[in-house]
């Protein structure tokens, strides 16, 4: 916010309360951080032009949005577009495709960079007036409900497809299968041990607070032990 700052204010007492304001604490998702910036930025230079101006509703409109700003944004950048990136890049991966790393960053980072951008200015136009008007009409939350159930939805589907999972015992009698135990997994749900399993890593993660590193590392040596005994 200092290049604002140092634009819209010339008295240096000014600038010193200015800065005080945007040192409080303010945590949102970094895609959509310039598009808060706009608006405040809006704000101060408001504020500079303004005898009146009440300064506490420029910290007031920065608390109320970087919640559910960061709610919208890491359901669409981080649950959609980053599982895009991933699924695609990975689908490179599995077939030798030295590009899929860089593919992977332009699908995530392109589009982040636009937003960043072009978020900036509209918020800097539109200013705050608008942002009230979104909330009083319940937009917000209709956006980030619908990101949210995007997201849910991307990896659900990207589960199914790139998390495999196939039991090979099978119940033996006098040297001739007579159950294939995938064969009864598959007759009650398809795809149910993928499903299992990402639910489980996904209740450590949250839940219990597990690092993700040695989850892989679990994963890595449970499998490669199973693999070994004959069980997948």
């Amino acid at each position: 916010m200092l290049p604002f700052i140092n634009e819209f204010y010339s008295d240096e007492e000014e600038k010193k309360q200015a800065m005080v304001r945007h040192n409080s604490y303010y945590n949102s998702n970094l895609a959509l951080v310039p598009f808060i910036m706009g608006v405040t930025a809006s704000m101060e230079k408001e504020n500079s032009e303004t005898e009146n101006f009440n300064t506490d509703s420029i910290n007031a409109i920065k608390t109320s949005l970087m919640g559910p700003l960061a709610g919208i944004g890491d359901s669409v950048f981080w649950g959609v577009l980053k599982a895009i990136a991933a699924g695609v890049a990975i689908g490179l991966a599995k077939s030798g495709n030295i590009l899929a790393p860089i593919v992977f960053l332009l699908i995530f980072n392109v589009p982040v960079q636009i937003i960043r951008w072009y978020s900036g200015k509209m918020g800097y136009t539109l200013g705050s007036t608008y942002i009230s008007q979104l909330y009083e009409n319940g937009l917000i939350n209709i956006l980030t409900k619908a990101a949210s159930t995007i997201g849910l939805m991307m990896v659900g589907a990207m589960t199914s497809q790139m998390v495999k999972l196939k039991i090979k015992w099978n119940m033996v009698v006098a040297g001739k299968k007579v159950l294939g135990t995938q064969n009864v997994l598959d007759q009650i749900f398809v795809g149910l041990l993928p499903l299992v399993i990402t639910l489980a890593c996904f209740y450590l993660i949250k839940k219990k607070n597990v690092s993700l590193n040695a989850l892989i590392f679990a994963i890595i040596i449970i499998s490669v032990l199973a693999s070994l005994v004959g069980i997948v």
